[in-house]
């Protein structure tokens, strides 16, 4: 199979050249008829023959793939676009949009026999972990979850729709639980002198709000939230993993690395790379992983659309903040 493609993208690169060449030197012939310009001919034909040469490259690189495995990385915090967790632009965080379209674009791939999602990641928001995690499930094909550095929280969400999770030993993984902290500044408008002055329509509008005390119902009825969020995040877990919930539960939320996570049945198996790909490489048939990575398809025009779109989000979260309170909502997080 492999020197099958192998020739045929040598015959296309060929054909190509030849096309080029042909073309260069149709040029090379015909200009010199209409100008008495002698070095346009040869830089024309240059031009021409090494243009035709890379695309042909291209188009025997698209017609025979020289991969069987597609992988793509969750690195960083994981949101919906990847800005980062805050309400500014910024970079370094895993978008989720992103690497839905990556992991459908490597479904829709013939060339692609199976899938690596490597997981660099502390976690994050809620609905993005889901949707990454529901397309890595959705896969046609077998699937292996790699914890390279970490795989906490929202990281160890995505993992359970893999068929498999490998780890290193000394990765972090588990996490499994919901946080939705807040830091409180009711002291500090007391020693500022602010008081907060509540209009509101919906007795819950603005629960949680930093600059004043809850109630307990409001205690309640936030805890309730993630007390919901963390129930799906268990049956989820339990489900994609084949673990006991009462087991997930009882980790409390901690993290382990590979070593302690492999006893426990966190991860499947832990050790190098090498010996993942291995066993994937048996599992999808073929003799050696040959990986390609997956990266976002955006042009010129989609950069500056997104960016765009992170100042305009940006300054309505700045608008908005006038109205509902600094830090509401309240970040919760995988």
């Amino acid at each position: 199979m492999v020197g099958t493609k192998t020739f045929g993208r040598a015959v296309i690169v060929l054909i190509g050249a030849a096309v080029a060449a042909a073309i260069g030197a149709g040029l090379f012939v015909a200009v010199p008829l209409y100008t008495d310009v002698g070095v346009l001919e040869v830089l024309l034909a240059v031009a021409v023959f090494a243009g035709g040469t890379v695309a042909a490259g291209r188009a025997a690189g698209s017609a025979f793939p020289g991969y069987n495995t597609a992988e793509v990385e969750v690195s960083g915090p994981i949101t919906r676009e990847g800005g980062g967790m805050g309400p500014l632009p910024s970079s370094g965080g895993a978008s989720a949009d992103d690497l839905v379209e990556q992991i459908e674009r490597a479904d829709d791939d013939t060339s692609v026999e199976a899938l690596v999602v490597k997981l660099n990641t502390p976690g994050g928001a809620v609905v993005p972990s889901e949707d990454i995690r529901r397309a890595a499930a959705e896969f046609d094909g077998p699937t292996v979850a790699y914890a390279e550095d970490m795989a906490a929280s929202g990281g160890y969400w995505i993992a359970s729709g893999c068929d498999e999770f490998h780890a290193r030993e000394e990765s972090i993984v588990g996490s499994i639980g919901v946080n939705g902290t807040q830091l409180g500044r009711t002291g500090l408008a007391e020693k500022a002198g602010l008081d907060y002055r509540r209009f509101v329509a919906g007795e819950y509008k603005d629960t949680p709000a930093v600059w004043r005390d809850l109630s307990t119902d409001e205690r309640a009825y936030f805890q309730g939230l993630l007390d919901d969020w963390y129930d799906a995040f268990v049956d989820t877990v339990a489900e994609g993993r084949d673990l006991d919930p009462e087991f997930v539960r009882d980790t409390e939320a901690r993290i382990y690395i590979g070593t302690e996570a492999e006893e426990s049945g966190l991860v499947d198996t832990v050790g190098p790379r090498t010996e993942m790909e291995d066993r994937l490489a048996e599992r999808a048939g073929v003799d050696d992983l040959t990986i390609e990575e997956f990266e976002p398809q955006q042009g010129i025009q989609g950069r500056i659309g997104a960016g765009a779109r992170s100042v305009a989000r940006a300054f309505g979260a700045g608008v908005a903040s006038a109205f509902d309170g600094d830090d509401y909502p309240i970040r919760v997080e995988r």
